[in-house]
């Protein structure tokens, strides 16, 4: 008897115990939960909080998509417009275009601090090959065209989303990937990374890439810094997560949805400018580029260039082809 009592008095000690552990089980996925929903919202400038799935293309700035770009051949290039030190300086990526098919003129110091970081704007300048690159901020109907085109002339390209962009047009962003084309982070809010802290611009860098992952099985590699905007702080910090950051060598002002004069000025901004190696910027929500695109690339061509694999650009950033 006495026995009996005792194993009756140690399974309900185990059965008491067992209920006490589901129940700090249950509490600890709660706060897992929670702080999981927390890491994925974004402070606005209206003071609102929203997650990545609550963020709408209302919230993301695309008014000047580039803070420096000249399309002359004389402008300065970019313009460094607030200064801290040097490591915090916050600068706008811009170029000195040069005539002729030559290399596009840098600030001075600019490609060394990009090579420093595995950052790039342009590729081999020895040889006549040509990347093409599309951001792609938010949607204005012309990315099936453009994905026609490329498809029809056996090229591939990045495309730089945004969160908002993965949320909404999951279907376009899935050809992308099935059609072989890489798929850039343009990040979450389409924030100026240097402006932000080191926690935020983590956050709107690996918040899109987490949820790209969940998709796609693929992780990010190439990152496109909203506006051209870099300092050699958010280079470092955004290089120590694993990635390349991708400027350019040719782009002009196209993404003004309300400014778009015909294919013919998109070819002629393109097709004086091209050069060894160019790493081609353009917006997808451009209607010249669109109606453009099939013609650049007949007669780029034409003029004895070829369209790289823009996946050998991995190796070319990390390696000791710059």
């Amino acid at each position: 008897m006495c026995l009996r009592n005792a194993l009756f008095l140690l399974v309900k000690d185990m059965k008491r115990k067992l209920g006490i552990a589901l129940i700090i089980l249950m509490i600890l996925v709660s706060l897992i939960t929670y702080d999981a929903l927390i890491s994925t919202r974004h402070k606005l400038g209206d003071g609102k909080d929203k997650t990545l799935f609550e963020l709408s293309f209302n919230d993301l700035d695309f008014e000047n998509e580039i803070t420096t770009l000249s399309d002359t051949y004389s402008s300065p290039a970019s313009h460094t417009y607030q200064t801290a030190n040097s490591v915090n300086t916050i600068r706008g990526w811009g170029l000195v275009r040069v005539k002729d098919n030559k290399t596009p003129k840098a600030d001075p110091g600019a490609p060394e601090l990009l090579k420093k970081y595995n950052s790039i704007y342009v590729a081999d300048t020895d040889s006549p090959v040509i990347y093409l690159t599309f951001d792609e901020g938010y949607e204005a109907g012309f990315t099936p065209d453009i994905l026609d085109c490329l498809k029809e002339h056996n090229v591939n390209a990045i495309f730089f989303i945004t969160g908002p962009y993965l949320n909404q047009h999951e279907d376009l962003v899935r050809r992308m990937v099935e059609e072989g084309h890489a798929v850039g982070n343009h990040t979450v809010g389409h924030y100026s990374l240097p402006t932000l802290s080191d926690e935020k611009m983590q956050k709107e860098v690996t918040e899109l890439d987490s949820v790209f992952y969940e998709k796609f099985k693929k992780h990010m590699v190439f990152l496109r810094p909203p506006k051209g905007e870099y300092s050699e702080h958010s280079l470092k910090v955004t290089s120590q997560m694993g990635y390349i950051n991708v400027f350019w060598s040719l782009a002009y002002n196209d993404w003004d949805r309300n400014n778009q004069k015909g294919w013919e000025n998109a070819y002629n901004k393109v097709m004086p400018n091209l050069h060894n190696g160019a790493i081609i910027l353009l917006h997808a929500v451009s209607s010249d580029n669109a109606q453009a695109l099939d013609r650049i690339i007949t007669d780029t061509r034409k003029k004895g260039y070829e369209f790289g694999n823009v996946f050998d650009l991995i190796d070319f950033a990390r390696g000791d082809g710059q």
